[in-house]
């Protein structure tokens, strides 16, 4: 990994306190600030921090240690700030790559506004559900939603997505509404079956995660399809809020059970720290966490 990553991450921990405010400051994962805690220990030869199995506290040489390159992370960050805001327009190609279904209804929004306020920045959107390698590949950064991976990627948290339970007027006057996760099992639910013949939704329950098997007579694998069948009352199905906003503002849909909701799923920006596009892509970024929010749809009803 980078090595300025690691420094990063070291400086990260002493900074919030733990490996895990460090990775959660920093959109890595805990193992990920574990492992670079490690390479850069190895390359230094010294310990910088003493771990037990309830805490980490720092040497005295990662006390000095620290104070030097924290010092000089910050002219780094400083140095790279200034350059970027040298052009008066920045100019370039940025590959971006997003999923299919977010890229029109988010992303592309998002790219209009980039290149509306940098005119000289080109952009090229590769819109897919795979899952990019872009150290490997021929991207310069993405959007991908849910939890990061085990990375060597830069990350910049974006926002949050709500997952919610949704069915038409016409199956609730039929077969009333469930009041809590566990009453879904008296109720018909929608199977995508590209995750089997069955699901489990989660739900938070009492404070507490909780996976709630789920099944129905109708099943499929196309989400177009899954939510025809949900309008024509074949029954309830979970899914990305965002997905379905125009059918709660045109009142084709309704929400349940949404004082259960489980966690909202982190979107972040990644993107190769150590590529010449490092720049142009930290600029996007910067800019979807400032714009992003204003772009998406209204929470509406079960918000909170």
């Amino acid at each position: 990994m980078d090595q300025i990553q690691d420094i990063r991450a070291f400086v990260a921990i002493v900074d919030h306190g733990s490996q895990s405010a460090a990775a959660r400051q920093l959109g890595r994962s805990v193992q990920s600030i574990s492992r670079s805690l490690s390479v850069l220990e190895r390359s230094l030869g010294v310990q910088l921090l003493r771990r037990t199995t309830r805490q980490s506290s720092v040497t005295e040489v990662g006390l000095a240690y620290h104070r030097r390159v924290r010092a000089a992370l910050a002219e780094f960050d400083a140095a790279a700030v200034e350059a970027s805001s040298q052009l008066d327009s920045p100019r370039g190609l940025l590959r971006v790559a997003a999923p299919v279904q977010f890229a029109p209804a988010f992303v592309v929004p998002l790219i209009g506004a980039f290149m509306q306020r940098y005119p000289d920045m080109e952009v090229e959107l590769t819109a897919s559900d795979r899952f990019v390698d872009l150290i490997e590949g021929e991207l310069d950064l993405a959007i991908r939603i849910g939890e990061l991976p085990d990375s060597e990627l830069a990350a910049k948290p974006l926002g949050e997505l709500r997952l919610v339970v949704f069915g038409s007027p016409a199956y609730f006057a039929r077969h009333g509404r469930p009041q809590r996760p566990e009453d879904l099992a008296d109720h018909q639910c929608v199977v995508r079956t590209t995750h089997g013949s069955d699901a489990h939704w989660p739900f938070t329950v009492d404070g507490t995660l909780q996976r709630v098997k789920v099944t129905g007579r109708f099943r499929a694998d196309n989400t177009a399809a899954i939510y025809a069948a949900v309008l024509s009352g074949l029954g309830l199905f979970f899914t990305p809020l965002w997905q379905i906003r125009d059918l709660l503002d045109s009142g084709q849909a309704e929400l349940v059970l949404t004082e259960f909701e489980s966690p909202r799923i982190p979107v972040h920006a990644v993107w190769p720290s150590a590529r010449g596009s490092f720049a142009r892509a930290r600029l996007f970024a910067d800019f979807a966490a400032a714009h992003l929010p204003s772009l998406q749809p209204r929470e509406g009803p079960g918000a909170g």
